[in-house]
Protein backbone atom coordinates (compact mmCIF):
# COMPACT_ATOMS: atom_id res chain seq x y z
CA UNK A 1 0.00 0.00 0.00
CA UNK A 2 1.34 3.44 -0.63
CA UNK A 3 2.02 5.08 2.29
CA UNK A 4 1.90 9.15 2.47
CA UNK A 5 2.66 10.61 5.95
CA UNK A 6 0.68 13.78 5.37
CA UNK A 7 1.80 15.65 8.60
CA UNK A 8 0.44 19.25 8.94
CA UNK A 9 1.17 22.12 10.82
CA UNK A 10 1.59 25.97 10.85
CA UNK A 11 4.55 28.10 11.70
CA UNK A 12 2.99 31.78 11.44
CA UNK A 13 5.57 34.08 9.97
CA UNK A 14 7.41 35.49 12.98
CA UNK A 15 5.89 33.73 15.63
CA UNK A 16 7.70 30.21 15.39
CA UNK A 17 11.54 29.45 14.26
CA UNK A 18 12.66 28.75 11.13
CA UNK A 19 12.52 24.53 10.47
CA UNK A 20 15.86 23.49 9.41
CA UNK A 21 13.66 20.81 8.16
CA UNK A 22 13.54 23.22 5.29
CA UNK A 23 17.09 24.61 4.35
CA UNK A 24 17.01 23.05 1.98
CA UNK A 25 14.58 24.90 -0.07
CA UNK A 26 11.08 26.22 -0.24
CA UNK A 27 8.67 22.74 -0.84
CA UNK A 28 8.10 22.28 -3.97
CA UNK A 29 4.38 21.28 -5.58
CA UNK A 30 4.32 17.85 -7.10
CA UNK A 31 7.37 16.80 -5.11
CA UNK A 32 6.86 17.66 -1.16
CA UNK A 33 3.22 18.37 -1.54
CA UNK A 34 -0.01 17.63 -3.36
CA UNK A 35 -2.38 20.18 -4.25
CA UNK A 36 -5.83 18.98 -4.45
CA UNK A 37 -7.19 19.69 -8.36
CA UNK A 38 -10.79 19.67 -6.80
CA UNK A 39 -10.80 21.43 -2.72
CA UNK A 40 -12.50 19.92 -0.66
CA UNK A 41 -15.25 22.15 1.38
CA UNK A 42 -14.02 22.62 5.03
CA UNK A 43 -16.43 23.52 7.75
CA UNK A 44 -16.55 27.38 8.24
CA UNK A 45 -14.78 27.88 11.05
CA UNK A 46 -12.04 30.26 10.68
CA UNK A 47 -9.43 28.18 11.39
CA UNK A 48 -6.90 26.33 9.37
CA UNK A 49 -8.27 22.24 9.60
CA UNK A 50 -5.61 19.62 9.26
CA UNK A 51 -7.09 15.97 9.19
CA UNK A 52 -4.99 13.00 9.53
CA UNK A 53 -5.63 10.07 7.42
CA UNK A 54 -4.91 6.88 9.68
CA UNK A 55 -5.41 3.41 10.68
CA UNK A 56 -4.84 1.32 13.91
CA UNK A 57 -3.16 -1.60 12.04
CA UNK A 58 -0.75 0.61 9.92
CA UNK A 59 2.80 0.56 11.43
CA UNK A 60 3.51 3.59 9.91
CA UNK A 61 1.04 5.45 12.04
CA UNK A 62 1.86 3.72 15.08
CA UNK A 63 5.69 4.70 14.54
CA UNK A 64 4.49 8.55 13.93
CA UNK A 65 1.89 8.59 16.52
CA UNK A 66 4.06 9.70 19.23
CA UNK A 67 6.01 12.79 17.02
CA UNK A 68 2.98 13.40 15.83
CA UNK A 69 1.12 14.04 19.36
CA UNK A 70 3.98 16.19 20.21
CA UNK A 71 3.42 18.12 17.10
CA UNK A 72 -0.31 18.78 17.49
CA UNK A 73 0.09 20.08 21.08
CA UNK A 74 2.34 22.79 19.54
CA UNK A 75 -0.46 24.00 17.29
CA UNK A 76 -1.47 27.94 17.63
CA UNK A 77 -5.09 27.96 18.35
CA UNK A 78 -6.34 29.18 14.87
CA UNK A 79 -5.36 25.62 13.81
CA UNK A 80 -7.81 22.83 14.05
CA UNK A 81 -6.75 18.68 14.43
CA UNK A 82 -9.04 15.64 13.75
CA UNK A 83 -8.24 12.12 13.18
CA UNK A 84 -9.80 10.17 10.62
CA UNK A 85 -9.84 6.14 9.96
CA UNK A 86 -9.81 5.57 6.56
CA UNK A 87 -12.37 3.11 5.22
CA UNK A 88 -9.97 1.05 2.55
CA UNK A 89 -11.02 -2.63 3.26
CA UNK A 90 -13.62 -4.53 5.42
CA UNK A 91 -10.82 -4.92 7.76
CA UNK A 92 -10.49 -0.66 7.57
CA UNK A 93 -13.99 0.19 8.07
CA UNK A 94 -14.31 -2.49 11.45
CA UNK A 95 -11.61 -0.18 12.77
CA UNK A 96 -13.33 3.18 11.57
CA UNK A 97 -15.85 1.86 13.85
CA UNK A 98 -13.57 1.25 16.49
CA UNK A 99 -12.50 4.81 16.46
CA UNK A 100 -15.82 6.04 16.40
CA UNK A 101 -17.01 3.44 18.77
CA UNK A 102 -14.61 5.01 21.38
CA UNK A 103 -15.23 8.55 20.34
CA UNK A 104 -19.24 8.26 21.08
CA UNK A 105 -18.15 6.21 24.51
CA UNK A 106 -15.61 9.45 25.54
CA UNK A 107 -12.97 7.13 25.98
CA UNK A 108 -10.98 8.24 22.83
CA UNK A 109 -8.26 10.20 24.13
CA UNK A 110 -7.79 7.56 27.28
CA UNK A 111 -7.93 4.60 24.64
CA UNK A 112 -6.76 5.00 21.48
CA UNK A 113 -2.93 4.90 21.91
CA UNK A 114 -3.86 1.66 23.74
CA UNK A 115 -5.17 0.07 20.93
CA UNK A 116 -1.65 0.82 18.85
CA UNK A 117 0.09 -0.59 21.79
CA UNK A 118 -2.64 -3.92 21.66
CA UNK A 119 -1.76 -4.43 17.63
CA UNK A 120 1.60 -3.51 17.23
CA UNK A 121 3.17 -4.49 20.84
CA UNK A 122 1.22 -7.36 21.66
CA UNK A 123 0.47 -8.85 18.68
CA UNK A 124 -3.31 -8.98 19.40
CA UNK A 125 -5.73 -9.18 16.21
CA UNK A 126 -8.39 -6.94 16.43
CA UNK A 127 -9.54 -8.01 12.86
CA UNK A 128 -13.28 -9.05 14.15
CA UNK A 129 -16.20 -7.40 16.22
CA UNK A 130 -15.73 -10.02 18.64
CA UNK A 131 -11.98 -9.34 18.96
CA UNK A 132 -12.69 -5.75 19.73
CA UNK A 133 -15.42 -6.75 22.53
CA UNK A 134 -12.91 -8.57 24.55
CA UNK A 135 -10.44 -5.81 24.02
CA UNK A 136 -12.81 -3.58 25.70
CA UNK A 137 -13.30 -5.05 28.46
CA UNK A 138 -9.56 -5.81 28.82
CA UNK A 139 -9.31 -2.11 28.94
CA UNK A 140 -12.08 -1.69 31.35
CA UNK A 141 -14.73 -0.52 29.30
CA UNK A 142 -18.49 -1.95 29.60
CA UNK A 143 -18.35 -4.79 26.72
CA UNK A 144 -22.24 -4.56 26.40
CA UNK A 145 -22.50 -0.70 25.67
CA UNK A 146 -19.44 -1.16 23.51
CA UNK A 147 -20.60 -3.79 21.36
CA UNK A 148 -24.32 -1.82 21.19
CA UNK A 149 -22.50 1.27 20.13
CA UNK A 150 -19.82 -0.43 17.63
CA UNK A 151 -23.43 -1.26 15.70
CA UNK A 152 -24.86 1.84 16.06
CA UNK A 153 -26.23 4.12 13.51
CA UNK A 154 -24.66 7.10 14.47
CA UNK A 155 -21.01 5.40 14.25
CA UNK A 156 -21.82 3.86 11.14
CA UNK A 157 -22.68 7.29 9.85
CA UNK A 158 -19.65 9.16 11.01
CA UNK A 159 -17.90 5.77 9.20
CA UNK A 160 -19.40 6.55 6.36
CA UNK A 161 -18.35 9.99 6.22
CA UNK A 162 -14.87 9.68 6.67
CA UNK A 163 -14.63 7.19 3.86
CA UNK A 164 -16.41 9.77 2.12
CA UNK A 165 -13.54 12.53 3.14
CA UNK A 166 -10.73 9.80 2.49
CA UNK A 167 -12.00 9.89 -1.12
CA UNK A 168 -12.39 13.51 -1.61
CA UNK A 169 -8.97 13.89 -0.75
CA UNK A 170 -7.45 11.05 -3.36
CA UNK A 171 -6.09 9.36 0.27
CA UNK A 172 -4.01 5.96 -0.85
CA UNK A 173 -2.25 4.96 1.77
CA UNK A 174 -1.93 5.98 5.24
CA UNK A 175 -0.30 8.06 7.35
CA UNK A 176 -1.53 10.94 5.64
CA UNK A 177 -2.51 14.57 6.71
CA UNK A 178 -4.68 16.74 4.87
CA UNK A 179 -4.40 20.55 5.16
CA UNK A 180 -7.95 22.63 4.56
CA UNK A 181 -8.97 21.01 2.06
CA UNK A 182 -6.72 21.58 -0.33
CA UNK A 183 -3.57 20.45 0.13
CA UNK A 184 -1.45 16.65 1.24
CA UNK A 185 2.27 15.48 1.82
CA UNK A 186 4.21 13.42 3.88
CA UNK A 187 7.46 11.33 4.45
CA UNK A 188 6.74 9.79 1.62
CA UNK A 189 6.74 12.65 -0.74
CA UNK A 190 9.15 14.80 1.15
CA UNK A 191 11.81 12.31 2.72
CA UNK A 192 11.26 12.13 5.77
CA UNK A 193 9.20 12.47 8.76
CA UNK A 194 11.02 15.83 10.36
CA UNK A 195 10.82 17.19 6.81
CA UNK A 196 7.02 16.52 6.36
CA UNK A 197 6.10 18.07 9.43
CA UNK A 198 8.13 21.22 8.35
CA UNK A 199 6.13 21.45 4.55
CA UNK A 200 2.79 21.01 6.55
CA UNK A 201 3.47 24.02 8.64
CA UNK A 202 4.58 25.82 5.23
CA UNK A 203 1.18 24.62 3.87
CA UNK A 204 -0.82 26.15 6.63
CA UNK A 205 0.81 29.24 6.15
CA UNK A 206 -0.05 29.35 2.60
CA UNK A 207 -3.84 28.57 3.78
CA UNK A 208 -3.16 31.34 5.89
CA UNK A 209 -2.11 33.46 3.86
CA UNK A 210 -4.54 33.23 0.96
CA UNK A 211 -7.47 33.58 3.75
CA UNK A 212 -9.01 30.66 6.01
Amino acid sequence: MPRRDLTLGLAAAGLLPALPALAQGAPAEGKDFVRLSQPVPMAASGKVEVVEFFWYGCPHCNAMEPSLEAWVRKLPADVSFRRMPVGFTPVHELHQRLFYTLEALGQLEAVHRKVFAAIHVQRRNLNSEAALVEFAGSVGLDAARFSETLKSFSVSGKARQAKQMTAAFRIDGVPALGVHGRFYTSAALTGSHERAFAVTDWLIQQVRKAGV
